[in-house]
């Protein structure tokens, strides 16, 4: 029954960093490694929406970043192109009702912290003509435009270039994503939203006291605005207790924002890290981040591995409508509402 309705299911995921294992190969093999290493993967998880982050790494910053966009967007092209029979590139819900359609898996560009950008506000427009759709204005430290949730001590919002990037994103209809942003700079945005906004990946703090996660004024707070937020399965975003980390302490954090900000506004973030890991780390080399375990999640490690969730959910007693709208029927309705 689980994995019937799970692929019956609009299933979307907000955030999986695929794109930086793809990009990391040649351009040639851009368009064959997604197509042989991830579509299978996503095709196996029942995948409809993936939202895919343009996340740049330290190495390229801040001289390369913006480079480094252009080739990671530049990425995203290529390999919805080359696997055009399977996939495609969409910019706002049209598209992704015509990919539904079709079986095809919608692809979604976002921008992580947007280093890139920084103070240039203006390229956001010129990222925006390119088909970046999500975006966020900070990660875990400082950025020209606000703070990241590690710099929650500093108490500050938005500078002006970060309150400027916002009314961009809203003209745009880009939707401005929460995660990772301080706490103070949550707290602003909240106050001049006009648009929903999204947590793309986001646990409770409730649950789990971690400066990445949302408190419950901050969920009611997206939920006000129209928006969502989308639960993270990171082990360190759930639980401090290696011991704990299940498929059912996601389903605590579904359970614990739905509970906040209603059915209408929960969704899927996963941000898998054992995947994104595995594609980047070289065969002749030991990666120290692999060996903590609040990094690992056995047997939740990547996309196919997506119905696990549904079948912990029903397992739990939700219904059959609600865990509907949480795998995805949310996260459509509001990309067919406000993307683009």
């Amino acid at each position: 029954m689980s994995l019937d309705l799970h692929h019956r299911a609009v299933v979307a995921d907000a955030h999986n960093d695929l794109l930086m294992a793809v990009a990391a190969r040649p351009p040639q093999r851009w368009g064959s490694f997604f197509g042989e290493r991830w579509l299978p993967q996503l095709r196996e998880g029942g995948i409809d929406i993936q939202v895919l982050p343009v996340f740049i790494d330290d190495q390229y910053r801040p001289e390369g970043a913006l480079r480094q966009t252009l080739r990671m967007i530049e990425c995203a092209h290529v390999l919805a192109e080359a696997n055009a029979a399977h996939v495609a590139l969409c910019r706002n819900g049209a598209d992704i009702d015509r990919a539904l359609a079709e079986n095809k898996i919608a692809l979604v560009l976002a921008l992580e912290s947007a280093p890139g950008v920084d103070a240039s506000v203006e390229l956001f427009s010129t990222l925006f003509r390119l088909g970046v759709r999500i975006a966020s204005i900070a990660h875990w430290g400082r950025t020209p435009l606000a703070d990241g949730s590690r710099e929650d001590a500093t108490g500050s919002r938005l500078t002006a270039p970060g309150v400027e990037a916002l009314r961009e994103m809203e003209r745009l209809g880009v939707l401005f994503d929460i995660s990772h942003l301080g706490a103070s700079g949550v707290a602003h945005v909240l106050e001049l939203a006009t648009r929903p906004l999204i947590a793309t990946h986001s646990c409770a703090r409730a649950l789990r006291d971690h400066h990445r996660n949302l408190t419950d004024e901050q969920i009611r707070g997206v939920a006000d605005t129209g928006g969502l937020v989308c639960v993270n399965f990171v082990a360190d975003f759930l639980t401090d207790d290696a011991a704990q980390v299940s498929v059912d302490r996601i389903v605590d954090h579904i359970e614990h924002i739905v509970s906040v900000a209603g059915i209408d506004h929960v969704g899927l973030g996963a941000d898998f890290l054992d995947e994104i890991i595995a594609d980047l780390t070289p065969p002749c080399c030991e990666n120290a981040d692999d060996e903590d375990p609040m990094l690992r999640f056995p047997g939740m490690a990547g996309p196919a591995d997506m119905p696990q969730v549904t079948e912990a959910m029903l397992r739990r007693g939700l219904p059959e409508e609600d865990v509907l709208k949480i795998l995805g029927g949310n996260m459509r309705q509001l990309m067919n509402k406000h993307l683009g």
